[in-house]
């Protein structure tokens, strides 16, 4: 705050005349005297804190302020001192070194550090109106405060590690990213449970609501979800799918422990009947906004890194079994039913020595009733993922229920050469962004304003089994982005189960009846959201 310990004397002087022992007179300078200009500049360079206070000074530099707060921002940085007070500290401090009005806070935390700690410590730093989620992570992505550096970290939890905190200095870990995004509201939704189960109806109704109170219509710009380990979060996917307009995106990570505030209460997961199974937090553009604020742009894109492989069976005898299914199936040109051996071992001749020890999933395709309140019922093609756990003379067992008798199914395993392919791929597609905010495009109702678009940020959800290790390579993930926007904020985690909406064609796969099969839940995948903004027509 030294910044502004002069300004209110500044502010309460006024131009006076002294008379000097000649008789002559001096005129004694106010601040106000330096221009719009020149305090536009200065307001410019103060951190978050004292440009706050600075905006409440007076009515001339509340609408400085404005002005210098006119387009989005976006702030990420990460720490990784042992000490959690002193990490907060560092990301706060690096978070807030410049303007901004935080209209959103997420963290993300090293598995040694206590959640409910930093949840505390985090949400007091921040007015009580700013949505914030805490979450334990998998790793973290961004630039260190110290060192400036770009890095990709990942925490490994063994189960010897972990009933020991001699480890903290290793584990020990936060990213904090914040955003400014005029002419879009943020609410926090949390998808709560009860004894009888999620309520998904309610989850959607309460999005809807929130969106509705300032926006038309009642479909959000976007969604960002975090779930947690012990909810199958596909049924909600499915959902939000149906109940959403095909323009609202979905990202996110799953399988984390997480705490957030919204509407001035805490809300704690879980208790034993109740709690909290995922929490949203929805981005609603504002129909009254300003017409001096452009437009805020999100662009969802995804890094797949499995790969197909062997025929396409279907299933045949399901059982489920707390959080498995037990399965048998069919395939053409073979009689009978398959058992889980039989088809195992078709996979591994099929695969050869290709790949060595990866991870097999099944990719299901399920045709499934959708719907929404009172909405029509309406049928539904959607892929999901279930890891495969083995197989036995009997049957093949993956994780996760909801396969049916009939559903089509197809084995995918981890595959770092598909995946650094599919970065590439990424990579060229966010230089054609690029190229097209340099290049800009004129607007047809005004030939003559220039349209330049600009990226001011990224986040990344990347799954935990990428990384060094996945790639026998450092930096992989982040390069795409860092690659064409150097310099630009960007910051993420890792998790266990990427969210994000899209369909089949992310797999370079086609249906073959050709109905579209839509596909939000992911593996092996780094999805990007990119966020561009666009400056306002000018008025005449």
């Amino acid at each position: 705050m030294d910044e502004l310990q002069s300004f209110p004397s500044l502010k309460k002087m006024s131009k006076a005349k002294e008379k000097t022992g000649s008789g002559s007179q001096n005129i004694v300078a106010t601040i106000d005297d330096l221009g719009d200009d020149l305090m536009q500049n200065i307001l410019t360079r103060l951190p978050a804190l004292s440009f706050a206070s600075a905006a409440c000074v007076s009515r001339s530099w509340n609408s400085l302020c404005h002005r210098v707060l006119s387009v989005p921002k976006l702030c990420s940085a990460v720490s990784f001192n042992p000490t959690l007070e002193n990490a907060v500290n560092e990301v706060m401090d690096k978070v807030l070194l410049e303007p901004i009005r935080p209209h959103f806070v997420m963290v993300s935390i090293g598995p040694y550090f206590c959640l409910q700690a930093a949840f505390q410590m985090i949400e007091g730093k921040f007015g009580t109106r700013i949505p914030v989620i805490v979450n334990v992570c998998e790793g973290v992505i961004g630039r260190n405060v110290l060192t400036d550096q770009f890095v990709e970290v990942q925490w490994e939890i063994t189960e010897e590690e972990d009933h020991g905190a001699e480890l903290l200095e290793e584990k020990g870990g936060i990213s904090m990213t914040i955003g400014f995004l005029p002419g879009l509201k943020v609410h926090i939704v949390p998808l709560l449970f009860r004894n009888k189960g999620i309520l998904i109806d309610d989850f959607v109704m309460d999005i809807k609501g929130a969106t509705s109170t300032v926006s038309d219509p009642a479909s959000p710009a976007g969604i960002i979800l975090f779930s947690d380990r012990e909810t199958d979060i596909n049924p909600v996917l499915q959902t939000l799918e149906y109940a959403l307009s095909e323009d609202t995106f979905i990202v996110g990570g799953g399988g984390c422990q997480f705490l957030y505030r919204s509407d001035n209460r805490n809300t704690i997961t879980n208790s034993p009947n109740s709690g909290c199974a995922a929490v949203a937090l929805v981005f609603a553009r504002d129909a009254n906004k300003p017409l001096d604020i452009g437009e805020t742009k999100f662009h969802v894109m995804l890094s797949t890194g499995i790969s197909p492989i062997g025929p396409t069976y279907k299933a045949a005898s399901v059982k489920s079994r707390q959080n498995s299914t037990w399965l048998t199936a069919s395939r053409e040109t073979v009689r009978g039913h398959l058992d889980g051996q039989a088809i195992l071992e078709e996979i591994y001749d099929e695969l050869g020595d290709r790949i060595q020890y990866p991870a097999f999933y099944i990719g299901v395709t399920k045709r499934r009733k959708c719907s929404f309140g009172m909405e029509r019922v309406r049928r539904m093609q959607f892929l999901e993922f279930h890891e495969v756990r083995g197989g036995d003379e009997e049957y093949l067992i993956v994780n996760s229920v909801g396969i049916k008798t009939g559903d089509p199914f197809r084995f995918y395993i981890s595959d770092s050469g598909a995946a650094l392919s599919s970065c590439t791929k990424l990579s060229n597609n966010l230089r054609h962004l690029k190229l097209g905010c340099d290049c800009g495009n004129n607007h047809v109702s005004d030939v003559d304003h220039f349209d330049k678009s600009n990226v001011f940020g990224g986040i990344i959800f990347t799954c935990c089994g990428r990384g060094d290790s996945f790639f026998g390579l450092a930096g992989i993930d982040s390069s795409p982005f860092l690659k064409n926007f150097p310099g630009v904020a960007f910051g993420g985690t890792y998790c266990a189960g990427e969210i994000c909406r899209g369909n089949l064609n992310l797999y370079d796969q086609d249906n073959e009846e050709g109905d579209l099969v839509h596909c939000s839940q992911h593996v092996y995948s780094a999805v990007y959201l990119v966020m561009t903004y666009c400056p306002p027509l000018p008025q005449h």
